[in-house]
């Protein structure tokens, strides 16, 4: 409850009868201040009138006056400058360490907020706030969906900036990793992101002219040149066939030259995964793009329009992998070039976080707004969370929208936030 009165009391929702002190003192609420998460009073220079009288400094609030004490602010030097102590029941009197009474407001939830508040945790139908989303003015989630979209791309910079820490600075390292990761498409992400941190790509540039050797390293750093990896009816075969036993064989070799450990091949996901998302075939993909020298960052910062973007990323599978998706198992042929749906989760979820990233990095606005750019002319994702939007009314337009949407979901409903959220303060304060 203390939460809501936190919000009731920063977007000025009072019930309708006067504000009083539990000194009799009328109280005018000028500013409730600024919102403080951190340490200390919870709201910073507000300004509210006593009985006329203007006082400015610090709001502290609590679901109880005793709070006061047993969150020790009695003891706080930092919490002397509060002006006013704003409680959901007053059930003692709270003091500063001088040892002064504090001013005190009572402050109670109107019904109508903390029935919708209670509505908003508890409706089963998802999202809670759907009734309201058609009422929504243009205005309203335009700003909205701009936050949100920045805020996504913000948390993916953070991720990208841990990724170069992690790579000691290179931000080509880094990228490759990023790239790798999105290869994962989701089941195995986290995978594909240990993959790369265990590839040597200093190592692997001495033999950048040899697609066998790339393949071998890549597969081999997989763990996936293991014969129990290889499902137990095709493991004849694999052998017969002597790919696998040539590629396993170089490896040996590499991991000898380069002191190379392979990552535990157990990470990688295969249940209820399309042979087409197998790791073997996208690890295939990728030392193809790698052998190509369409890896890099230099070459993505080269791009200046979405097609040149796909262009860049755009792969195929070695000439193995063309007619299987496993070792020994053969398929009918298929070279298995990344599909367009597959392209542009690569540009949402790689190209436009990286571009946003470095440019953020160093300091050239130029490919953050080549970001932007991007996700305004990919089509929107098609996916259970946008759908469930589009549903309730909102507009997806473009790829900027969807992934608005998709951090609307991930960071406010699934995590009942919605105290934070501009849809929920509407449905709120209606």
């Amino acid at each position: 409850m203390e939460q809501l009165l936190h919000y009731v009391w920063k977007h000025k929702l009072f019930p309708l009868s006067p504000l009083t002190t539990t000194w009799h003192q009328a109280v005018e609420v000028i500013d409730p201040g600024l919102h403080n998460r951190n340490a200390g009073p919870d709201f910073f220079n507000a300004k509210i009138k006593l009985n006329g009288t203007l006082w400015v400094g610090n709001v502290e609030i609590h679901d109880k006056a005793s709070d006061w004490y047993v969150h020790g602010h009695d003891k706080d030097e930092r919490y002397d400058n509060v002006i006013l102590h704003v409680c959901g029941t007053i059930d003692v009197e709270a003091k500063n360490s001088k040892g002064e009474p504090l001013v005190q407001l009572q402050l109670d939830i109107p019904d109508n907020v903390s029935k919708h508040y209670q509505e908003l945790l508890s409706i089963d139908q998802y999202p809670p706030c759907y009734q309201i989303i058609p009422s929504l003015t243009r205005l309203t989630v335009h700003s909205w969906m701009s936050a949100l979209q920045t805020e996504r791309l913000s948390q993916k910079t953070d991720a990208i900036e841990a990724r170069v820490k992690q790579c000691n600075g290179d931000w080509e390292n880094a990228y490759f990793v990023t790239l790798a990761r999105n290869y994962g498409f989701g089941i195995n992400g986290d995978a594909f992101e240990q993959w790369a941190y265990h590839l040597p790509l200093r190592a692997v540039d001495h033999h950048r002219d040899d697609l066998f050797q790339i393949e071998a390293i890549f597969l081999g750093q997989a763990g996936l040149l293991e014969l129990n990896t290889i499902p137990e009816r095709y493991q004849k075969d694999a052998l017969n066939d002597g790919y696998f036993s040539r590629l396993r064989n170089e490896y040996l070799y590499l991991s000898h030259k380069f002191s190379l450990q392979p990552m535990d091949y157990k990470q990688w996901r295969f249940l209820r995964l399309r042979p087409q998302n197998f790791p073997h075939i996208r690890i295939s993909q990728l030392a193809n793009l790698y052998y190509n020298r369409r890896a890099g960052l230099s070459q993505l910062l080269e791009a200046s329009t979405v097609k040149e973007a796909k262009q860049v990323l755009s792969t195929s599978v070695t000439e193995y992998w063309a007619t299987h998706y496993t070792f020994g198992s053969t398929s009918i042929r298929n070279e298995k070039h990344l599909s367009p749906f597959s392209l542009n989760l690569l540009i949402i979820n790689t190209v436009v976080p990286i571009l946003f990233a470095y440019g953020r990095h160093r300091g050239e606005e130029k490919y953050c707004d080549r970001a932007f750019d991007f996700l305004e002319e990919l089509k929107a994702e098609n996916n259970h969370i946008v759908r469930m939007w589009k549903e309730c009314g909102l507009p997806v337009e473009n790829a900027g929208d969807s992934q608005a949407l998709i951090q609307l979901k991930k960071e406010y409903c699934d995590r009942k936030e919605c105290l934070r959220c501009r849809i929920g303060y509407e449905y709120l304060k209606r």
